[in-house]
């Protein structure tokens, strides 16, 4: 099959206005943005993930493709092996042909959800995915998974394209958002998108007869240790700007990486109370859809891309 018909969408990189940090950069002549990528198809991995939400994992997985680099820098991430940016990630350039088959190897084995993993950057490329991928007659339910510092315009470019958002919504404090993740107007780009997402999908979550994700939205926060006021003012946001019946996937997941090690709040694991605390709030505002994690599931997230399966 000759993909050269399909690499349209690549062009818009040559003036790269995809995320809200507006860089222009010339990614098609390799001269990248705050991101550092440019317009190849820079994937760490492409493997099956059974770890997300019980409705977008099933009993069989999703296939997750993730993407290098990130257009934000959180100083906790704990994808930090291939989201640190960093130019010219050569040995994680992945072949289109290679791409398009390796999915299709899992579509044949039965998998049913694609999941773009920190797309934000990578829209041109999503867009190309999706379009060979249901021209060789597979409709997979297709998974937009972001950090939720997302462009609108982008948004509204996958309209019809994307069947189920799952975001993060990270922070409400701009000062914490710019001391972790290098992005003071987080709050409000955040919650714009956020809002786009919602106007395209509403608030209810779409179910097949397995139980499986079809269409919808599920917001993720992950509570931070010592920053719980953070995450009620989420919270409220949801509540109060979005909707009381959207679903919410409430993590308790942190651990520190080598990173913030020493760091006076993030070097620690969010403790039992803290945790509880937060599902507390989110009780008392009436967001009674979506899921808590248990306490000691900051064990089992831990990921390490320099495996084949880093899950595993």
């Amino acid at each position: 099959m000759n993909f050269n018909n399909f690499l349209d969408p690549l062009q818009v990189l040559s003036d790269c206005a995809l995320c809200p940090r507006g860089c222009h950069a010339n990614r098609l002549t390799g001269k990248s943005g705050y991101c550092k990528s440019d317009a190849s198809f820079n994937i760490s991995s492409i493997c099956i993930h059974r770890g997300e939400e019980p409705p977008v994992s099933g009993k069989d997985g999703i296939c997750n493709i993730f993407f290098t680099n990130c257009n934000l820098q959180c100083i906790y991430c704990q994808n930090h092996q291939i989201s640190i940016n960093k130019p010219g990630r050569n040995a994680t350039t992945v072949p289109l042909e290679d791409v398009i088959s390796q999915i299709i190897s899992f579509l044949d084995k039965g998998i049913r959800r694609v999941g773009f993993v920190s797309p934000s950057h990578f829209i041109p490329q999503v867009k190309i995915i999706i379009s060979i991928i249901e021209s060789l007659g597979f409709k997979p339910v297709w998974v937009y998974n972001s950090n939720g510092y997302d462009k609108v315009e982008t948004l509204k470019s996958l309209e019809g394209s994307i069947d189920v958002f799952l975001p993060d919504m990270k922070y409400m404090d701009p000062v914490l958002a710019e001391e972790f993740s290098d992005t003071l107007n987080y709050p409000d780009v955040a919650g714009s998108a956020l809002r786009e997402m919602y106007r395209q999908k509403g608030s209810a979550l779409h179910l097949n007869n397995d139980g499986t994700v079809e269409s919808g939205i599920i917001i993720r926060h992950l509570v931070l240790p010592g920053h719980l006021q953070n995450s009620v003012d989420v919270l409220r946001f949801i509540r109060n700007e979005l909707s009381p019946k959207l679903h919410i996937s409430l993590m308790s997941q942190y651990y520190p990486t080598p990173r913030v090690a020493g760091h006076p709040h993030l070097g620690r694991t969010v403790t039992k109370h803290e945790y509880e605390m937060v599902v507390e709030e989110m009780g008392k505002l009436g967001l009674h859809n979506g899921w808590i994690q248990e306490y000691e599931s900051s064990s089992h997230y831990q990921p390490d891309f320099e495996k084949e399966h880093p899950f595993e």
